[in-house]
């Protein structure tokens, strides 16, 4: 990817993150979670465990925007040149998601749509943690260029929680398959989708650079 369509991409990738941030606060943090759509079924529940449950939503909510915002630019070039800025970064994206994710299998004991919502997000955390820590474990390794795929997968797990509000009307609303169908088909969905991109865009970056140096094809 040249470094024009990195910078639109990563520009494009704040845009996106910012309005669903927006969203998020608005619904989650500057008012109350027990009143937001998602919640109705929580409020059918007699003696649910609010106060638990709020705390471990807003850790998961920071955390999680944390390793959104940070995300897009550790791929910047100018990121990547500047070794110090970039590790600091890195850790805290790294940090972010290891404590995000145990309260991601919490919440999703939870989620919105039963059984198969919970399925979905305890997928979800599974494939956040194992891409991060193999990302994480790769720089170890001084495999820089393994580091850099495993944490494109990492930013397109993160980004299932983006990609996740964009299906979830479509599936629960506008084809009327409800929460318990809508809610998981929507969270596999993003999975699908966001992991497939990173798969598409890792194949054609390594036929780019075959293509640049023939001998790697032997190597």
């Amino acid at each position: 990817m040249t470094k024009r369509k990195m910078n639109f991409f990563v520009l494009l990738c704040y845009f996106i993150v910012i309005v669903f941030l927006v969203y998020i606060f608005s619904t989650y943090i500057f008012n109350s979670p027990r009143n937001a759509g998602a919640a109705t079924e929580k409020r059918l529940i007699a003696h649910f465990p609010w106060a638990i449950w709020e705390t471990f939503l807003y850790v998961h909510i920071l955390t999680g925007a944390i390793a959104l915002i940070i995300g897009p630019l550790q791929f910047l070039n100018q990121s990547r040149k500047n070794i110090q800025f970039h590790r600091t970064l890195g850790k805290i994206y790294v940090i972010s998601i290891f404590i995000s994710v145990p309260e991601g299998v919490y919440l999703a004991f939870y989620a919105t749509g039963g059984i198969g919502s919970t399925f979905g997000f305890l997928l979800l955390d599974i494939i956040w943690f194992y891409t991060t820590f193999t990302a994480l474990k790769r720089i170890k390794e001084r495999d820089i260029i393994g580091h850099q795929e495993w944490m494109l997968r990492s930013y397109a797990a993160t980004f299932v929680f983006v990609t996740f509000r964009l299906f979830m009307p479509i599936f629960v609303f506008a084809i009327g398959l409800g929460f318990k169908v809508g809610f998981p088909f929507a969270i596999l969905t993003s999975i699908a989708v966001n992991l497939s991109i990173a798969e598409w865009y890792l194949r054609k970056k390594r036929k780019t650079i075959a293509g640049i140096n023939p001998q790697s094809l032997h190597s």
